[in-house]
């Protein structure tokens, strides 16, 4: 019999937040250091520092050791030892990720798989490159370059990230309109157990019998196993690119206008929109040129041959007017096309300057109500006395409200964080998701009883437990037990305002 069965819970119950106090620490240390070269255990309060949290700086947890590996053989070696001693590991790449799926466990390991940064292959034939993931997303592209190929997908992080961290998160970019999130750039992963197992996922062929095991690993948030070698589709890099930027004096329109580029038959191969706080917070620090006195700007971009662009590019501007544009400028060459993109690519570091500290959100919704979204988020910021620059992939609806706070004002960051829940509530209720690109970590997991149902997250818990039985792999993330979700106040409630009938109200 299975542990659940055993215990005779569910697995949404066994997979709880659990006490992993208790373990013996020195052994652990001891064969962690049997198996890894001199320096690259970490145990020291001073060097566990730097892996306390990922980009969501509010939370902080030091673990009780981090691991350096250099190779396959060290990850399997490591997962089995912990494995064996019953210790959670919490799998990390660069550690820009925005949702805390990368904080450690206070009586676990972290397991970080920077050192694993080799480009293993590139067939430029068969237009695919074979990675470890600790390669950054940006590397990827420049190996390439020289056959005239890249990676597509390109969050705004694309310099530090590394390609197991999108794999983890499924991280989309600036032109995930067009080419897709990593989920559709990725054909193959290997991965490690929390046994020590491999596992081949995927293929490099156009299909593969069995489940799309493949889909489930991307967006996992290293709760099913650990990624050490990924293969991605490279893309040919287009002849020309021109991107079309329209300035609008109200966010609705700016909203309405993204909707009819869509609605015309187009896809830009990217779309993104910044408010004026944004961009007033972006010009001076990137010198973009964008105009200041726009409440909305748009940026699209067309890409392919010269004809194919001048022809896209032209009804992008047509349509752009006919929704109350006030200004349309079109990139005259690369360097204004490259500055363009930069502003909106600096807008998270950008808002850094003018505010102590930020909340970045990551919901997803219907293009359609773009405009509905950003006129309650400004009603939210009346309500709770905060500011908000919003940054989005417009084009699919991938929304990046930037909530300013002080951390160091009492009471500031809780109203941060019921700020940002309520732009995840009505995503869900406007027909969207709590998350577009960033996971769910440990920010989001209680909108996650928002927008699932009692049986849709008992399902989640008995995936989670195929893959890793005991729970060790980045415990307490991403599915919340059904417990937190009474704490919560709320599970999923279907359209039309009827509870689930197996479901309390509340």
């Amino acid at each position: 019999m299975s542990p659940m069965e055993t215990a005779g819970v569910e697995p949404a119950d066994f997979l709880a937040e659990r006490d992993f106090g208790g373990r013996d620490r020195e052994a652990l240390l001891s064969e962690l250091s049997r198996v890894l070269p001199r320096g690259a255990l970490l145990v020291s309060p001073e060097d566990a520092r730097p892996y306390e949290c990922d980009g969501l700086t509010a939370y902080r947890q030091l673990p009780l050791a981090v691991a350096l590996p250099d190779s396959e053989d060290q990850v399997r070696a490591i997962l089995r030892i912990c494995a064996s001693l019953d210790v959670p590991v919490v799998a990390r790449g660069a550690g820009t990720s925005l949702s805390g799926g990368a904080m450690p466990h206070k009586d676990g390991v972290v397991l970080s798989l920077a050192r694993l940064r080799s480009i293993l292959a590139l067939d430029p034939l068969a237009r695919t490159a074979r990675v470890q993931p600790g390669v950054r997303n940006l590397a990827i592209s420049e190996a390439a370059a020289a056959h005239g190929l890249y990676y597509a997908p390109d969050p705004s992080s694309q310099i530090a990230c590394t390609i197991g961290g999108n794999v983890a998160e499924n991280s989309g970019g600036v032109h995930c309109l067009k080419y897709g999130l990593t989920v559709h750039n990725v054909l193959r992963v290997r991965a490690i157990t929390i046994e020590g197992e491999a596992l081949e996922i995927g293929s490099e062929a156009p299909d593969a019998p069995g489940y799309d095991l493949a889909a489930l690993i991307n967006g996992s948030e290293g709760m099913l196993a650990v990624i050490t070698e990924i293969t991605v589709r490279l893309t040919p890099k287009p002849l020309t690119a021109k991107v079309v930027l329209a300035a609008f004096d109200d966010v609705v329109h700016a909203g309405d206008a993204v909707a009819a580029v869509i609605a015309a038959g187009i896809i830009p191969a990217g779309m993104e929109m910044m408010d004026q706080p944004a961009t007033r917070a972006v010009e001076p620090f990137v010198h973009a040129g964008y105009p200041l006195d726009a409440k909305a700007l748009l940026l699209a971009e067309s890409d392919g041959t010269p004809e194919e662009v001048e022809e896209e590019i032209g009804r992008i501007r047509e349509v752009m007017a006919a929704n109350g544009a006030t200004g349309i400028r079109v990139s005259r060459d690369e360097a204004e096309r490259l500055r363009f993109w930069s502003g909106r690519k600096a807008a998270f570091p950008a808002v850094g300057r003018i505010s102590p500290d930020y909340y970045c959100m990551d919901g997803t919704i219907p293009r359609k109500r773009l405009a509905e979204m950003l006129t309650a988020i400004a009603t939210l910021e009346g309500k709770y006395g905060l500011r908000c620059c919003n940054v989005f992939h417009a084009g699919d609806g991938n929304l990046h409200p930037l909530i300013l706070y002080d951390a160091n004002a009492a009471g500031e960051l809780e109203r941060a964080e019921e700020f940002g829940g309520e732009i995840l509530e009505l995503s869900v209720e406007y027909g969207g998701t709590i998350t577009g690109e960033h996971g769910v970590g440990i920010e989001k997991i209680g909108q996650m009883c928002s927008q699932f149902s009692r049986q849709e997250l008992a399902m989640f818990h008995r995936v989670k437990a195929a893959f890793d039985p005991r729970g060790l792999l980045n415990p307490g993330k991403a599915i919340p037990t059904l417990n937190r979700c009474v704490e919560f106040g709320r599970l999923h409630v279907h359209k039309g305002g009827v509870p689930h009938p197996e479901l309390p109200r509340f």
